[in-house]
């Protein structure tokens, strides 16, 4: 896209991570309970993917389009300032946005109740989540369940791949080594066999990815990170269709609260699908 589209006296162009400071702020209004330490992680995938509306030089819109290679791309931070709702800006910002991907396949995780309009612009019903929180009441892990360090952090990055429609090591690189991070994996007899992240955020601590091969994996895990949370409220938000993933949650007595429907424009790469126990995050997938 060029450096700026106007739509009358909205200027649409990208945004800085300074600048992006102002969004974060929004979406924790609408109550998303962005990590605190989100921001550099996001730019280090795509950094000319976020876009910022201004009306008279104030920030009005927002909307992050992060391309991940040449076939993947995904749609966030979708907003208007409240008081400019129902004037058009955020579909020229949506519009705007959605030129950054090209022909890529764009996902997106939104309220359900904007479904039909998602489906206006191409996409289609993948799955729903919800966010489940609460203090998790489980027992300690086993010893198969270790904190990884950087120097680490490349044992999980093919992981990372077969959970996930795109490889990310440019996200994955800041992601898990971002300061107030914390990454756990389990290792039996040498292999991988799921990982995870936590991280600080508003209202809770913030899960995800929570990718795992078995029940059994992501119940460790989860352990894990109750046991490094020592009686704070986690977030993890679910894919609904994976009912060990949604048994797990229960079982550790997280309650459910709002949803959120998984969409994309057109088929993505193939994935284990049933090894995502928590999305990464809502706002890049």
């Amino acid at each position: 896209m060029p450096d700026a589209v106007r739509t009358d006296d909205l200027v649409i162009a990208r945004a800085t991570p300074a600048e992006w400071a102002t969004v974060v702020e929004w979406a924790a209004a609408e109550g998303w309970n962005p990590g605190r330490r989100d921001v550099a992680a996001f730019f280090a995938q795509d950094p000319d993917g976020f876009l910022l509306g201004r009306l008279h030089g104030e920030p009005a819109t927002a909307v992050s389009v992060v391309n991940y290679g040449g076939e993947y791309a995904f749609l966030g931070f979708y907003l208007v300032r409240p008081d400019l709702r129902g004037r058009g800006f955020g579909l020229a910002t949506w519009q705007a946005g959605l030129k950054h991907a090209g022909d890529r396949v764009v996902g997106l995780d939104g309220v359900p109740a904007q479904q039909d309009n998602y489906r206006r612009s191409g996409f289609e019903l993948a799955y729903n989540s919800a966010r489940f929180a609460g203090v998790p009441d489980l027992p300690p892990p086993d010893d198969t369940v270790t904190v990884l360090s950087p120097a680490d952090f490349a044992a999980v990055q093919p992981y990372d791949s077969a959970c996930y429609p795109a490889d990310r090591p440019e996200f994955l690189a800041v992601w898990l080594a971002e300061a107030g991070h914390r990454t756990f994996a389990r290792i039996v007899d040498g292999t991988v066999t799921g990982y995870t992240t936590l991280r600080p955020a508003r209202d809770s601590l913030r899960v995800g990815p929570l990718f795992a091969d078995t029940p059994a994996d992501a119940r460790q895990l989860l352990s894990a990170l109750a046991t490094h949370a020592a009686g704070m409220p986690l977030a993890v938000d679910v894919p609904l269709d994976n009912e060990p993933a949604v048994r797990l949650a229960e079982e550790a007595g997280l309650t459910p609260s709002f949803e959120t429907a998984r969409m994309y424009t057109g088929p993505v790469r193939a994935y284990h699908r049933e090894r995502v126990f928590g999305v990464t995050s809502l706002e890049l997938g």
